[in-house]
C-alpha cells in the first residue's frame, strides 16, 4: 500500500438549495433507495450496482461485524472491525481498544521528535464485563456502536464511541456488572485519578470498582480536562447522564461559506470537543466553549457544552481551467507550444486504476488548455474520450480484466480492475476515482452525448466514494470525515496508529473532479455535496498539512502523513524532501491555487526551500515551482524561469509541462489575496 491508506445508526444529511435548508434522516443498515429531498443526491443505488458485474475481487474481511451491515471501510474506527486483532482507535480526545472481555480508554498524550508527533493508545482504564467477542452493529460517519458478546453470541450491551465526544457509554441488554481498573472511582458523580488526568463514571451502581448495571441501564466514562472549573464538572457530569447514541451529519453551501454541522444524538445536555480547524478563520458565534482543553496530535481540543458542532470552511468551487486572462504574450506563446509537444508526448494510457486515472485526467487536462489556446488538440480529445468510454462501459469485466469496473457484493464497493495500490482492499479509491471524474468532467462539459454515455459507471463511482445517503449497497461518505474535516484512506485501517491519509491535495482533487463531474452531468446537488467537500478538505489540507501550528521540537515546516494518533514528517513511498512536500501538491489541477489560500507566503517560500534543497530537477520538481508561485509576483516570475527550464524527470505524470506552465501564469496574473 503506498497511501495509508461506514453501519446502522441515523444519519441526517442537509444541504442548502436557494437558502433552505432540507434535511433527510436514513438508517444506514436497513436503507432503501426511496426517492428523497431534492437538495440531497437522489440516487437509485441498486441500478448503479446492478449495471456492471458481480464479482468477488475485494481483499478485505471484516471480522467483527454484524450480518447485515455494510462494512466500514476508511473510517477513523475501520480498525475496530478488520484483521485477526482489532487495533485501537482515536475518536479525539479518547482513544480506545477492544479487549479479550471488554474495552480500554485512553486519553492520548503526544510526545514530539524532529519528523514526529506521536501519542499511542495507553489504556488508563480498563472496563471488564465479561465479554467474550464484540461486533459492530451500527454506525453513522462519526460515530460507531459496538456489542459486547457473551460466549453463546449473546449482547450483554453496546459500546457507543464518537468522535468530538469526551465520553465512552456502555448500555446494558441483560443484567451486568462492569469492572473498572485503572483508578478507584470514588463520589458523586464518581472520580478517580489516573496518571495525570482525572476521569469520571456516571450510571449504575458503583462499589469497590464493580459497576452494577441492570437492562437498559447505562454506565459512562469520560475525561476531564486539566485543571478542570466548576463549570466543566458539572457540564461533563450531566451531559454523561444521556449517552450518545449516533452524530446526524448535515452540510450546506451558503454564498462564500460551507458549513458542517454535527448534532451528538443524547436524550439529554451534550458536551463536545473542537479540533483546530473548527477555530481556524471564519467560525460560527459559540457560546459555552472555552471550558477547558484536552491535548491531542493535532493541537488543543477545546470543551464546549452543547449537542451540536457548526464549523465553517471558505467555499473552493470546482475548477477544471487555468485563468489565462492577463498573462502576458511570451508566457501564452511557450504554453502553447507545450501544449503542441506535450500532446505528441503523450502516452499510451496505463490499464490501472490509479495511473490509468492520473494520465486520462493529464491528458483531458491538456485538451481543455489546447482548446483555450486554439491548439489542434483533437486527436487527442478523441483519444481520451474513447478511452473514458471504455472504463465507462458497464459490462466491460465480463470482456476484460483491465479498464473496467465491478460491484462487489461482500465489500460493498465498485472496484476497477486491474487494481493499484491496495485499491481492492479499499484503499485509496478517493484519489482513483477522483481523477477518473475529473477527466468525465473536463471533457463531458457542454457534451450532454458523452456525459450520458459515462453515466451509468461515473456515477457509480461517485457514490462508491461520496454517497451522501447511505443504503444497503454503499455506505455513506466512505471516504471522508465530517468531523475530522478530511478523508482517510485506508481501507482496513490495519494499524496500532488509527487511520491516515498522506495526499491531501489528490483528496482535493478528488472533490473537484467529483463536482466536475456533476456540473457536465447537471446534477445539482451532488455539485453542492462536492463543494462542501471541497471546501473542507481544501481547509484542513493547508490546517494539518501544509500550513499547520506544530509543537516545538518538531523540526519541519510542513507534515505529508497525518494518522488518528500520529503524524509524520514521511510518506510511504520516499524519503525525498521534493517528495514530502510535493505529494500535497499533486496534481496542482485550477483547484490547488487554494493549497495557498491565505498562507503567509514566507510558509510557501520556506517549505519549497526545505524541499528543494538541490534545486528543482528531481520527482515533483515542477509541483514544487507552481506551489511557490503563489507566493507573490516575483516568487512567480522565479518560478516561471525555473520551470522553463526543467527536465522531464520534473513533471510528474500526473500533469504536464504545459499545465506547469499555465498554473505558474496564472498565478502571476492573478495573485492571491
Amino acid at each position: 500500500m503506498r497511501r495509508g491508506l461506514l453501519v446502522g445508526g441515523a444519519v441526517v444529511v442537509s444541504a442548502v438549495v436557494a437558502g433552505a435548508a432540507v434535511m433527510v434522516t436514513n438508517h444506514e443498515s436497513t436503507a432503501t433507495d426511496a426517492t428523497h429531498a431534492a437538495a440531497v443526491p437522489s440516487v437509485n443505488t441498486a441500478a448503479l450496482v446492478g449495471a456492471v458485474p458481480d464479482k468477488s475481487v475485494a481483499k478485505i474481511d471484516p471480522v467483527r461485524l454484524a450480518s447485515g451491515v455494510v462494512p466500514p471501510t476508511n473510517r477513523w474506527y475501520s480498525g475496530l472491525v478488520f484483521g485477526d486483532e482489532p487495533q485501537p482507535v482515536f475518536a479525539e480526545p479518547l482513544s480506545f481498544g477492544l479487549t479479550d472481555s471488554g474495552f480500554t480508554l485512553g486519553l492520548p498524550d503526544p510526545t514530539v521528535s524532529e519528523k514526529t508527533i506521536i501519542a499511542p493508545h495507553v489504556p488508563a482504564l480498563t472496563i471488564d464485563v465479561g465479554a467474550a467477542s464484540a461486533q459492530v452493529t451500527k454506525a453513522d460517519p462519526v460515530s460507531v456502536t459496538i456489542a459486547l458478546l457473551d460466549g453463546s453470541g449473546k449482547t450483554l450491551g453496546d459500546v457507543v464511541l464518537a468522535e468530538g465526544s469526551p465520553f465512552v457509554s456502555f448500555t446494558a441488554s441483560t443484567d451486568v456488572s462492569a469492572r473498572t481498573t485503572g483508578g478507584t472511582f470514588q463520589g458523586k458523580p464518581a472520580t478517580a485519578h489516573v496518571g495525570d488526568t482525572d476521569w469520571g463514571l456516571v450510571g449504575g451502581t458503583t462499589k469497590s470498582g464493580t459497576t452494577a448495571l441492570t437492562k437498559g441501564q447505562s454506565a459512562t466514562w469520560y475525561a476531564l480536562p486539566a485543571k478542570a472549573s466548576s463549570k466543566a464538572k458539572s457540564v461533563l457530569a450531566d451531559a454523561a447522564k444521556d449517552p450518545v447514541t449516533g452524530v446526524d451529519v448535515a452540510y450546506a453551501v451558503d454564498g462564500d461559506t460551507a458549513r458542517t454541522s454535527l448534532t451528538y444524538q443524547s436524550d439529554g445536555k451534550g458536551a463536545y470537543v473542537l479540533m483546530p480547524h473548527h477555530r481556524t478563520g471564519d467560525q460560527p458565534k459559540r457560546t459555552d466553549c472555552g471550558l477547558g482543553t484536552y491535548p491531542s496530535v493535532y493541537g488543543d481540543l477545546e470543551l464546549c457544552a452543547g449537542s451540536t458542532l457548526t464549523s465553517y470552511a471558505p467555499k473552493v468551487t470546482p475548477a477544471g481551467a487555468f485563468d489565462l486572462d492577463g498573462i502576458t504574450d511570451d508566457e501564452r506563446a511557450a504554453i502553447t507550444s507545450a501544449v503542441t509537444a506535450d500532446v505528441a508526448a503523450t502516452p499510451a494510457f496505463p490499464s490501472d486504476t490509479y495511473f490509468g486515472g492520473k494520465a486520462l485526467n493529464r491528458a483531458a487536462t491538456l485538451v481543455v488548455l489546447g482548446e483555450q489556446l486554439d491548439v489542434d488538440v483533437a486527436d487527442l480529445r478523441t483519444k481520451t474520450e474513447d478511452a473514458l468510454r471504455e472504463w465507462a462501459q458497464p459490462n466491460g469485466c465480463t470482456e476484460r480484466d483491465a479498464r473496467c469496473v465491478v460491484y462487489d457484493q461482500s465489500a460493498r464497493s465498485a472496484i476497477g480492475l486491474t487494481a493499484s495500490f491496495g485499491s481492492d482492499e479499499l484503499n485509496d479509491h478517493h484519489f482513483h476515482y477522483g481523477y477518473l471524474l475529473s477527466a468525465a468532467g473536463l471533457l463531458a462539459d457542454g457534451d450532454p452525448q458523452l456525459a450520458s454515455d459515462l453515466a451509468p459507471v461515473m456515477n457509480l463511482l461517485a457514490q462508491d466514494i461520496a454517497a451522501a445517503k447511505p443504503s444497503k449497497q454503499l455506505p455513506q461518505l466512505r471516504s471522508f470525515d465530517p468531523y475530522a474535516g478530511h478523508s482517510w484512506a485506508s481501507g482496513t485501517s490495519p494499524f496500532a496508529d488509527g487511520n491516515n491519509q498522506e495526499s491531501s491535495s489528490e483528496a482535493v482533487n478528488a472533490w473537484n473532479g467529483l463536482g466536475l463531474w456533476a456540473q457536465a452531468s447537471g446534477q445539482d446537488a451532488l455539485e453542492t455535496e462536492a463543494t462542501w467537500l471541497a471546501s473542507t478538505e481544501s481547509s484542513t489540507a493547508r490546517t494539518y498539512w501544509t500550513d499547520p501550528k506544530l509543537p516545538e521540537g518538531f523540526d519541519h515546516r510542513i507534515v505529508s502523513l497525518n494518522w488518528g494518533g500520529k503524524r509524520d514528517y514521511a510518506t510511504w513511498f520516499s524519503p525525498d524532501p521534493a517528495a514530502i512536500l510535493g505529494i500535497q501538491l499533486i496534481p496542482m489541477g485550477p483547484v490547488q491555487r487554494n493549497v495557498g489560500d491565505g498562507v503567509d507566503p514566507e510558509q510557501i517560500r520556506s517549505s519549497v526551500q526545505e524541499a528543494s534543497p538541490d534545486g528543482f530537477g528531481v520527482q515533483f520538481g515542477g509541483y514544487l515551482l507552481e506551489y511557490l508561485a503563489l507566493a507573490g509576483a516575483d516568487d512567480a516570475a522565479t518560478a516561471w524561469t525555473e520551470a522553463s527550464k526543467l527536465p522531464d524527470v520534473a513533471i510528474d505524470d500526473g500533469t504536464s509541462r504545459a499545465a506547469t506552465l499555465a498554473f505558474i501564469a496564472a498565478a502571476r496574473a492573478h495573485p492571491m489575496g
